[in-house]
This record gives structure tokens, sequence and C-alpha cells, in this order.
């Protein structure tokens, strides 16, 4: 099939994630301060869109914390710098399975919560853009999985679209698309939708540029879609998306590296994805660009 680039691109930065990265790289923000710097510093270096999760402030693990969330957003907001702020709805589907042999109960790192819980500092801080993992999935570690059961899909994205935040739908796999188009038909999420096509990620689509263009064409027509691949397919992957008709995504989410022997900052991987994409011809947009593509609002926090 033919080229179909993105002459027009916008980039995500994924500032910092859930991952156990927190004590790899100094770079990776902990605090809502932190996160919110370096949210603005990418920014400033190009990214539209700041994909954002919140972490303990002491410890860096994980956290869902809404008062986190919230001083994280008025932060954003109240900065000299425009950005579309994009916040996880991921956190509170965790299964952690005990060993092959004895599987229940299940351990230390299990994390289910309602829907109503899952999306309420949404509801709070009132983002333009939420992420909906859409699908359940080993994911990674012997015997934890992510779950996102249909159900559980259907209530959140409907109070995500009741609340007027956009749900950036994440898609690890084919089968995540499929659900996600049925979401569409049966009116739980407004068309045309957002996705993020999440690659390399174990134990879901693997990165290859085949299954990149299986999912790419399984993604309708009119809908907006962005993709990311993790470690040092990263940069490769801004070429690949942008070539393919998409948007890119690059972050300490993803991938802690700029090269070999150099830990990367947010700012820096998007310079250096600003660079790729530029390169290839096609010109970077910001935020209200972004905004006016999507149909998106920007309000202040409730």
């Amino acid at each position: 099939m033919p080229l179909a680039m993105n002459k027009e691109v916008f980039i995500t930065c994924a500032v910092t994630g859930s991952g156990a990265t927190q004590d790899r790289s100094p770079h990776v923000p902990r605090s809502p301060k932190e996160i919110a710097h370096s949210a603005i510093a990418a920014a400033r270096a190009g990214a539209a869109v700041a994909h954002c999760h919140v972490r303990d402030p002491n410890t860096g693990a994980p956290s869902r914390d809404p008062a986190l969330y919230r001083e994280l957003t008025e932060r954003v907001r109240d900065a000299d710098v425009d950005v579309v702020l994009n916040l996880t709805a991921g956190m509170g589907g965790d299964l952690t399975f005990g060993p092959p042999s004895s599987p229940l109960p299940l351990t230390a790192g299990t994390d289910m919560i309602g829907a109503d819980e899952r999306v309420a500092h949404l509801a709070d801080c009132l983002p333009e853009i939420c992420t909906l993992d859409c699908g359940t999935m080993n994911f990674a570690e012997a015997d934890y999985v992510m779950t996102n059961t249909p159900g559980m899909l259907r209530a959140m994205g409907a109070m995500m679209t009741e609340m007027g935040v956009k749900p950036e739908i994440e898609a690890f796999d084919t089968g995540h698309l499929w659900l996600a188009k049925s979401l569409v038909e049966e009116g739980v999420l407004d068309s045309p939708a957002l996705v993020q096509l999440c690659m390399g990620i174990p134990w879901g689509a693997p990165d290859d540029l085949n299954t990149l263009m299986a999912m790419v064409n399984a993604v309708p027509r009119d809908w907006t879609w962005s993709a990311f691949s993790i470690g040092r397919n990263q940069m490769p992957y801004v070429a690949a998306a942008v070539l393919a008709g998409g948007n890119v995504r690059v972050g300490l989410e993803d991938n802690l590296w700029l090269g070999k022997g150099e830990l990367a900052t947010n700012e820096a991987l998007v310079t250096r994805a600003r660079g790729i994409i530029e390169g290839l011809g096609a010109t970077l947009i910001g935020p209200a660009e972004v905004r006016a593509r999507l149909g998106l609002v920007k309000r202040a926090p409730r």
C-alpha cells in the first residue's frame, strides 16, 4: 500500500508513567511539582499533549491519590505555556496472582476498585483527555494481569463521555480496537474517537511493522491516532507513525534513554522527536490546533 504520511503531527509526551523506573533515572519526576515542571518543559520543546500519571512524592511508587492529581492539574493550568492535559485512568485495575501452584488468594500489587473511583480524579480535574485501556492483558510480569472488562470499560467510558473528557483509547492489541469500535457503535464513546497504538509492551502487540500496519488498518479512517514503542524503538516509531499517517508519543514513561549511556529528559526526547518529524517534511502542530481538531475544551478544575 502507498504511504499516507501525516503532514501535520502532534507530539504527546508521556511524562512519568507508573512503572518501576523511579530509581533507574534521576530524571523521572515524582512529585506533582516535578511532574508539572517536566510536562511544561516538554511543551516548550514542542509537545502539544502531556500524558500524566502521579507518584508518591517520597517513594516514587505509582499513586492514584486525587489530591496529587489536583495539585498537578493546577500547576499545569497555571503555567505560562499551554499544553493539552491527558490524565491516566488506568490505575485500579490490577490483579496479581499467587504462584501457579496456588494462584489464590491474590497477592501484593492487587488494586481493584470500581468505575466511579477510577474516574473520580477526572471529574475533579476535568482534563481535556484521559486514557481508557481498552482491554485486559498479561502485562510483562509473571503473575500480573491488567484488568479492564467490557462492563468496566462501558461504565468508565460512559462517565468520561458524560463529563466531557475525551477518552484516548489505549490499544495494546488488535482485539482492543475491535472492542473500541463496538463502544463507539453502542454510543458509549463519541465518534470520531482518539486512539493510541501501544506497541512492543509484553504481552500485547509486538512492535514489528507488519503488526503496526495491521493495527493502523483497523483504525477507522475518520479517527485520530498516535503510535509509540518502548525502549530503543521509541525514536524509530516516531518516523514509523508519521509515515503511516499518525501522530507520535515519546517520554520517560516508555523510554529512559536518549542514546547509549545517555539518560534522557522528557524535554530532550520531545526535541529529538521534533527533529525527526520536521526532517521528514511534516509540520508540528500545537495545543490550540489539537483542541480544534479533536473538539476539546480547556477547563479549570472544579
